[in-house]
Parts: C-alpha cells; structure tokens; sequence
C-alpha cells in the first residue's frame, strides 16, 4: 500500500523532504512511501491503493486553493471510508473546521471556516511568535507533555519537536472524536479555552479513519537541518532536537501505531551507502572498464567521475579499501559520492560482505551457462553493494556511465535506500531482497520485430522459471504471474487448503516486481531492466522462503516425504541471469512469439471474468495478450456469459489489475 505525501502549492520543499526521510525509515518495508502532485490527488484514482495521505508543513491558503471544493470531498471519503490522514503545522490549521493564524496582524492574518473539518474545532496560533514565511528564524525546539495514557508504548513524559509556526488545538479535550497526544508544556502566546490543555497533536476519529494533525513538526530531523549565521540561535534549537532524536522517533512510532499503520521498530536510521564491490567471471575484465570509464567520463577531481546523475569515485583495486572511511551520521545518499573497486585480484573479504558470496555466485553462474550450453553475458561483469541507492537508478539515471557499460552489465543490492517501482513508487527495502537490474542492448531496427514492452514479460518469466528449476521438487512451489509482469506466490495460510472459488479473498500476494527503463543511444536500445524479489524477508507481505517452510511443515504433518532447502539468493540470481540471457537471445531475434505458450503456464489470467470500470464497468473475460506489443486481449460477455462480439485490447502501464476483485482501471 503507498503512503502519499503531498508536494505542491502551500507546501514548502523542506517540509516535504523531512516528511519523505522519517516516513520512509519508519514506515518502510510495509508502505511504499513517495511524493505527490495536487493533480494525481484530484485527478488519479489513487485512493483503493493507499494508507495514509500526509499533508506538511508550508501555507494553509493555498491548500485553500488548491482542494478547496471536489478534491476536499475526495480526501473527506478517502478517510471516511477507513483512510488514514496526517496533517503536519499549517496542514494541522487546514484540516481543522476553523483556522485562526496571527489574527489582528494585518499583514500575517489568515482566518476562516475550513472545509475538511476533521478536528471540529478551532486551531488557533501561532503557538509561539516569530515566524516568518520561508525561514528559521522564528523555529524552536518545542518541548510538548504526551498523554502516556493514549500513547501508552511511549515512555518518557515530554518530548522536543521542532516549531516553526503551528497552531494549538482550541478546548481540543471537549469534542468526542478528538483524542489529545501530546500539549505544548510552556504558556502559548495565544489563548486556548478556560478549559483546554493547548493540544499540540491530536487524534480524530473521521467515520471509519483517522487524521493525525499536529502544530509541531514530529517528523522534522535534526540530521536534514542546517545552521545558518542569519539565524542566530539556530544551532542551539539543533543540538536540542538531536539530543532527544531518539525520543522524537520513539514518540511519532507511538502516534502512526495509534493511527492504525505497522511501523518499523528499528532505531537506526537509513543505513549509509557501502562501497560498490565491480567483479567478473574474468576479473581482468574489471579493470578493462575502468579503463572505458577513465577514457570517456575523464576525471573531475582525482579519481571521481560524473556519470551524469550522480559521482562516482573510482578504485582500481581493493588495497585502496584501506583508505576508505565510511561516513558517520547522515548523508544524503542522492548526492554521496559512490565508490567502485574493481576486483581485479580476487573478491574482498567475506567480512565486507556478508549478505553476498561473490564465489558461490560466480560458481553457480558459470554451471548454469555451462548446462544451458550458451556463452553467457547476463552477469559476467556485476558489481554488488549491501547499501545501494537503487540498482537501477545507478544506471538508468547515469547517460554518460550508461555509455561504457557493455551488454548484460548487472547491479545487485541487498538494501536499497531509494528503491524505486513503477508508477514512480520509492522505497527502502529490508535484506532478503533479490534486488537486481541488467542492461539489454538492443538495435532500433530490432525493435520492431522484438518490442521492448516485452523485456518486462520475459524478466518475470525468467525469475519464475529460476525458482521452479532452482533444484528437485522447486516446480511445486505455488507462484503465478499477474499481467503484466508481477509475481504473486500462494499465501502460507493456504498452504495444503482448497481455495475458495469465485472470491475476493486474497489468496496470493505479490512477491516480484519489474521495471524497464529506456534509453537510445547511438541508435540503440539501452535498456535497464529492474527487478526485485522477496526471497526471505518477511515484510510487507510474504517471501518465498516464508511458503517453503509452510509447504515444508505442511508436508511433515502430513507424512509425505518431501523437502525443500531455503532458496539461497547467490543461486537463484546466477539461475535468473542465465535463464533471461538464453530468452533474451531468442526474442532479440525471434520476438515474443516463442515465449506466448510459456507465459500462459505462468499467469493468472485464462478465461477470467473481469470488470473494465474505463468502458462503463464492460464485463468482459480475458483470452490472451496479443503478439505484437503484449496488450491484454479481453472478450466482452453479457450476463449470461456470451460474447458481444466486442473485444478490448488493454495496455500494460496503463491500466491497474485489481486480480482479486476483478477490477481494471486507469493506472494511477
């Protein structure tokens, strides 16, 4: 499920990159937390596949401005329905029935009715003067009184937030929805009722959701700010908010768990990125590409190159490992130099990497080209970090290092900090991940007799295939293909059970995920393939090691002797990366055609009865995808189930599948 956080006009840039980075380190695995424009709000039919909605901190009138009228009604359903809403300073003002901001200043006033209406009363501030629009100067490190009492996980009895112009909760204490969390514990320079407790963050009950508004900032962090000599003062309200940094996380983990949403326990923060370890089947190959990338990136500074989106420092051996000093605190990983060292004398040591074998996977590589009878180059140059950005970022998003990559290049990461999905979906995934992209190099006249759209298709097909020919009895692990390219796995609780037919239960959960991301250079194709697979982490839905062991367990109870190993993810990517490479030599000259049959033995879809909500709710029943470009074919069906004699043909990133329901609409 995602986690949307508004970005747009009455937001401020800051407030909006603090609320990605704590949301992100508290909410991942489970949500998919990332940005978004006020057009997707108003326009996208995002609600079905989202938790939580944030609004941060920045300007209420232009919130006003924004949503006021149909798209308010729209997040008024979205939480009323069972949504979950986060309103952060000035989204705590506009979420509220009334707003009242430095009234009686004529050149700060903001005042009125407001239409959301999710706190029924009055936030009133600023809390405490001196704000000014776009500044630190009139920023505080707050300290607020939490009501251990409905925050009974969160031990300390204050916390510090950072402040920067929020309001308080008028006689919050009163209004039968509305639970207080925390109060401002120094007197507020405006006025609450003779009765109120200057509610700082409260909580409200909004038909079946929540809204979460707050006056402080909870989920500003100390390592995202920065001293500044025009704000005197500035660092001291840093050094504040860092020495009680922990507290701050701990109180906002006890908030989003009393909101409703599962939360990451883990204290530390987004882990910093590790050296990125260039290794190949030939090692001297390694330093050959360096030597491309010297030649034609050309240094900046001693031995950092620009790949375009990011830097990269480069390392011709790994002696230079003894120079290299990881940095302490917080970094930003979109701009952190990354490092690369080329293993032109053999693998570093397993200490350095102890998620990832670098001989078990050359190993297995090298047998599975050998059985396959193929000259492999999936693979045969791969570097490998624990903590990456996002394997295919570091491609995709680099043209000029891109352009000194040869064919089949791959990047795997067991973290990802930016991970990124289609429909622009980001994460930070936990280890157990297969994380991994390739690089397909495909000549534009090529192209028409082998379409790139299916490179998503056979990249699913080949990590399916990988698990069902991992080893003896592998095919009976229960994993199906959902259109257009993600893996789903039967649930461990439906192991050994008769499914239910003709349900909306969920059955399966999707363990896999691709994405293709293009680029033409020189008159080619270069193509960057990402994938990522749950292999053994149990977050957010299931892993396939987790429906090994209840196949295993199943298997015991029942007296039936079978039993499989835990998938090990150096095997399973050295089978994925043979197995794509001999598919992809085969569509590169032949299409998709050859593969048509397979991919039906893989997916979910023959004959089922679906709802297209883009035709009128057509009911319709689903024969294939075409050959050409890989739409969905479906056949429209009366309510008897005879064909009209209309057929559908549905693009693949342009519509979302809802399997269970039977839904397909517009993709977000």
């Amino acid at each position: 499920m995602n986690v949307l956080v508004y970005s747009g006009q009455g937001t401020t840039p800051e407030s909006v990159k603090h609320c990605l980075e704590t949301f992100r380190l508290l909410l991942s695995p489970y949500y998919s937390v990332t940005n978004v424009s006020a057009s997707t709000i108003i326009d996208q039919p995002w609600e079905s596949k989202t938790s939580l909605l944030v609004i941060p901190g920045g300007a209420d009138l232009p919130l006003c401005r924004a949503f006021n009228g149909e798209p308010n009604r729209k997040i008024d359903r979205f939480v009323r329905r069972g949504g979950k809403f986060i309103g952060l300073c000035s989204g705590g003002y506009y979420a509220s029935h009334r707003c009242e901001f430095e009234v009686g200043d004529p050149s700060m006033e903001v005042s009125g009715t407001r239409e959301l209406g999710f706190f029924p009363g009055t936030c009133r501030g600023c809390a405490y003067k001196g704000f000014s629009y776009g500044s630190d100067i009139g920023a505080k490190a707050v300290e607020v009184s939490v009501n251990q009492q409905s925050l009974p996980g969160f031990k300390d009895s204050t916390v510090f937030n950072y402040y920067n112009g929020g309001g308080l909760f008028v006689n919050a204490q009163s209004y039968s929805n509305t639970e207080v969390l925390a109060s401002y514990s120094e007197q507020a320079d405006v006025l609450d009722s003779p009765e109120g407790n200057q509610a700082a963050v409260v909580l409200c009950s909004v038909g079946r959701g929540k809204a979460l508004l707050a006056g402080t900032h909870p989920e500003f962090t100390p390592d995202l700010l920065q001293e500044s000599a025009e704000v005197p003062g500035f660092s001291e309200v840093i050094k504040t908010l860092r020495n009680h940094n922990g507290q701050r996380l701990a109180f906002l983990r006890a908030c989003l768990k009393k909101l409703g949403l599962q939360v990451n326990e883990s204290d530390t923060s987004r882990p910093s990125l590790t050296p990125l370890y260039l290794t190949g089947m030939n090692p001297p190959e390694t330093s050959a590409l360096i030597d491309t990338m010297e030649k034609n990136m050309g240094y900046e500074i001693q031995n950092v190159v620009n790949g375009g989106n990011d830097k990269f420092s480069l390392h011709r051996s790994l002696k230079d490992l003894a120079l290299f000093h990881q940095k302490q605190g917080y970094e930003d990983p979109e701009l952190a130099i990354k490092e690369i060292f080329a293993c032109a004398e053999g693998y570093p040591d397993r200490r350095l990497t102890p998620y990832f074998n670098f001989d078990y996977f050359h190993d297995e590589l090298n047998k599975a080209y050998q059985n396959l009878g193929i000259h492999g180059e999936f693979g045969r140059l791969l570097m490998y970090g624990e903590v990456v950005t996002s394997t295919s970022i570091l491609m995709d998003s680099n043209i000029r290092l891109l352009q000194c990559l040869p064919n089949g290049f791959t990047i795997h990461g067991t973290v990802q900090v930016c991970g990124k999905g289609r429909s622009g979906n980001y994460w930070v995934n936990p280890p157990g991940v297969l994380a991994v992209s390739t690089l397909h190099k495909l000549p534009l006249p090529s192209a028409q007799r082998s379409p790139i759209v299916f490179l998503q298709y056979l990249s699913a097909m080949a990590f399916t295939k990988a698990i069902w020919e991992y080893g003896e009895g592998y095919s009976e692990v229960p994993l199906r293909i959902k259109w257009p390219n993600d893996i789903y796995i039967l649930l461990p609780d439906y192991i050994g059970k008769n499914l239910p037919k003709n349900s909306t239960e969920a059955t399966h959960a999707k363990v896999g995920g691709i994405i293709v991301n293009a680029n033409v250079i020189d008159d080619n194709y270069y193509l960057v393939v990402g994938s990522g697979l749950n292999v053994s982490n149990a977050a957010p839905t299931t892993s396939i090691n987790m429906v090994i062991d209840a196949m295993n367990k199943y298997w015991q109870e029942k007296g039936i002797n079978k039993h499989l190993d835990r998938i090990k993810i150096e095997k399973l990517l050295a089978k994925y990366l043979s197995i794509f490479n001999s598919m992809f030599n085969v569509f590169r000259d032949q299409g998709f055609r050859p593969f048509i049959d397979s991919y039906y033995q893989m997916w979910f879809h023959s004959n089922q009865i679906v709802h297209i909500l883009s035709e009128g709710n057509a009911r319709a029943q689903i024969v294939g995808i075409t050959p050409d470009w890989g739409l969905l074919l479906a056949r429209e069906i009366d309510s008897n189930d005879k064909p009209t004699g209309t057929m559908y043909e549905l693009q693949p990133d342009g519509n979302s599948f809802d399997m269970f329901r039977g839904l397909i609409s517009k993709k977000q």
